[in-house]
């Protein structure tokens, strides 16, 4: 279906909560796609990031830079990427939204130290999708997956990663991005939701584009 229209690396992006891991799944089995998941939980220092983030923000974002690169290399090495679809539950170029949001500026300057050395022949996507949330529906939504680590999520944190990321996406340089709101549909578990959300992405923008479903 993309793979035809020039689409073999399809990134599903968005905050903390909004669904896109749980979206590029369900991408990836209905679309017979192969399946990049972010390793969140393999970061051992993410838990004391969310209990003391001054103290642990540097070593988090490190640690999540190199385990993106290393990922990406090799799924890239490990796929045919000109005749099957690669889904994927982040975008490389995202990281940087984190570092800028939570390290102080000396931190920041030896982060882009290390990411500028990395930043070579990193596959990048053909379409982003960046699902949108309000605040409370993201805090719903994180509540309700019951992580323990998250429980500390605070709105302000939420609505300045947002606008990180609105900035980033409606200005990305890569790839077209649909942006999808999310607040008023379920595409989790209702299927009309889901067939809406499906849907336009097969369409396949090929700029950015806004789309604001309206679920019933």
């Amino acid at each position: 279906m993309l793979v035809e229209k020039g689409v073999h690396f399809l990134a599903i992006e968005g905050v903390i909560g909004v669904g896109k891991t749980t979206l590029a799944k369900i991408i990836s089995e209905r679309w017979k796609a192969m399946f990049i998941e972010e390793n969140f939980a393999e970061n051992p220092f993410l838990e004391k990031f969310y209990q003391n983030k001054a103290a642990y923000a540097f070593q988090t974002q490190l640690f999540f830079l190199l385990e993106r690169h290393k990922q990406l290399q090799n799924c890239a090495m490990q796929s045919d990427m000109f005749h099957e679809l690669l889904v994927s539950d982040y975008t490389y170029d995202k990281d940087p939204i984190f570092a800028a949001q939570n390290l102080t500026d000396s931190e920041f300057t030896m982060y882009e130290q290390v990411a500028m050395a990395l930043n070579k022949d990193i596959p990048r996507p053909d379409l982003v999708v960046y699902l949108q949330a309000s605040v409370p529906t993201l805090l719903n939504r994180i509540k309700g997956r019951g992580r323990a680590m998250e429980r500390t999520i605070e709105g302000s944190y939420l609505q300045s990663l947002m606008d990180r990321y609105d900035q980033h996406f409606w200005n990305y340089p890569y790839a077209p991005v649909l942006i999808i709101n999310t607040d008023n549909i379920d595409f989790v578990h209702n299927e009309s939701h889901l067939q809406l959300v499906l849907n336009a992405i097969a369409q396949c923008p090929r700029q950015t584009t806004y789309f604001v479903p309206e679920g019933k």
